[in-house]
């Protein structure tokens, strides 16, 4: 089965890493998304918010480049958060791209 998901967001509070029992970095931040998107023959705004998660040093440099406000693309696979809610889900990112114009507010 596909699990895969692209989403464009501004990222809603910096991120924070922390480091598993073998140091591996886990870096959390919540990407707030807001488009105006096509259902049922009606345009509609769609707002959401979505914990992502990056494990490993492999995006940590791109992880360090973003703050509050930052706009990224994420692309990645849906998993859910914890162990006891199947309905909140999170991102787990495989890229983090930074959008132009999307440099970090402070």
């Amino acid at each position: 089965m596909d699990n895969r998901l692209e989403i464009a967001g501004c990222v809603a509070k910096a991120p924070q890493t922390r480091y598993s029992p073998a140091g591996i970095p886990i870096t959390r931040f919540p990407l707030r998304h807001e488009s105006r998107q096509s259902e049922g023959g009606l345009s509609r705004v769609v707002r959401c918010t979505i914990g992502v998660v990056v494990t490993g040093e492999t995006q940590q440099a791109r992880v360090r480049q973003l703050g509050e406000g930052s706009q990224i693309r994420v692309i990645g696979f849906i998993s859910r958060s914890g162990n006891r809610d199947d309905s909140r889900i999170e991102l787990h990112a495989d890229t983090i791209e930074l959008l132009p114009g999307g440099e970090t507010v402070q």
